[in-house]
């Protein structure tokens, strides 16, 4: 079930869960990480997240940084730690823009 906000915002620009949910062809550096030619935006997000769960790299003392691993900073442009927040602007960078 999806909370008010995000319904509302989805009924109102159908297009934004469009690109969340859409298939798209993955660089090479997204191929290798989840083992697949095509994933949306918000697979590749659940595929880093579980990654993150199933190695436990969030740091112990706060929840709320990653730490990386080799195979993790391929995808996260290299860096050793990352914040939670700023997960998704880093998968999204590996995306194309949609064309208007």
């Amino acid at each position: 079930m999806l909370p008010p906000m995000m319904k509302k915002a989805i009924t109102d620009n159908p297009k934004k869960l469009a690109n969340l949910i859409d298939l798209v062809n993955l660089p090479s550096t997204l191929r290798e990480f989840t083992g697949q030619s095509q994933i949306s935006r918000l697979g590749c997000f659940m595929r880093v997240w579980s990654y993150i769960k199933d190695n436990n790299l969030q740091d112990p003392n706060n929840k709320n940084v990653v730490n990386c691993d080799e195979k993790l900073k391929s995808v996260l442009l290299g860096k050793p730690q990352v914040e939670l927040s700023e997960l998704p602007t880093l998968i999204k960078l590996h995306f194309p823009k949609e064309p208007k």
